[in-house]
């Protein structure tokens, strides 16, 4: 690396943690979500293959955590891999699973992001539908971070809100039958707290960002989002996705708790 490199690089981080510094004497919320869409339109604009804007995407979602980290976010929610994306094909599902195991084996070694900022990752979702290696790569992430308690990842892979939403049903149901309730005893709590982000210890969501330019929610934390949610929709696809993107929306839901106080 050059000294202009190497001066560049030390600009650009002072900038950067100057800007997070002035952020963070506003109020910050506690849980924010992504829908990291983009991707394979990236690699398509670059003329690149579509794994290298999977793997980009990745790269973006280092960088986002660590922003979120910095200004104090506790939770961080990412929509890495739809149970609906297994209808793609093969190859790409296929190189989609080597990533999330590389990637996962990457983010739990020690020294590494989650380690340094006592971050915990939690792998939501219907798991049982990954490859087995890939099943083994999330237990041993969420095993070597369990005892992180600083902040939260929730990577929800292979995620859908239906089936996340049909599960928490499922399991208040046989609650309330084997402790022998009936079933007008059932409220929007008890299945609240069977949802996967809830067990997972997430708090409200209340920040939920979608990238590239589409508005709709894909099945993503559709319980979650309350009255009280920010949607955000960003023209950036995710890879490119950063904090010059992210500040108009922090400052957003500033202004909006502020006028809320008055």
């Amino acid at each position: 690396m050059s000294l202009v490199q190497q001066c560049y690089g030390w600009f650009h981080k002072q900038t950067q943690d100057a800007l997070l510094s002035v952020l963070a004497a506003g109020p910050i919320p506690k849980h924010v979500a992504f829908v990291m869409d983009g991707n394979r339109r990236y690699a398509r604009r670059k003329h690149a293959p579509v794994q290298q804007g999977h793997s980009e995407g990745f790269v973006a979602l280092r960088r986002m955590l660590e922003i979120c980290l910095k200004l104090g976010i506790k939770c961080v929610t990412a929509y890495a891999f739809a149970i609906d994306n297994f209808k793609r094909s093969p190859e790409e599902v296929d190189a989609l699973m080597n990533l999330a195991e590389d990637k996962l084996q990457e983010l739990c070694q020690h020294g590494s992001l989650l380690h340094e900022y006592g971050v915990r990752l939690n792998v939501i979702g219907k798991k049982e539908l990954l490859p087995e290696r890939v099943q083994a790569a999330a237990r041993k992430a969420e095993e070597m971070t369990r005892y992180n308690d600083r902040a939260i990842l929730n990577l929800c892979m292979p995620y859908a809100s239906r089936d996340e939403i049909t599960t928490a049903v499922e399991r208040t149901i046989n609650d309330a039958l084997n402790e022998d309730r009936s079933p007008e005893s059932i409220s929007e709590k008890d299945i609240d707290d069977h949802l996967m982000t809830t067990a997972a210890g997430s708090p409200p969501l209340d920040i939920l960002i979608r990238t590239s330019g589409v508005k709709r929610l894909s099945d993503f934390l559709l319980w979650q989002c309350c009255e009280d949610t920010q949607i955000q929709f960003a023209t950036t696809y995710w890879p490119d996705f950063g904090l010059l993107d992210f500040i108009p929306i922090i400052l957003d839901f500033q202004r909006k708790v502020w006028s809320q106080s008055r």
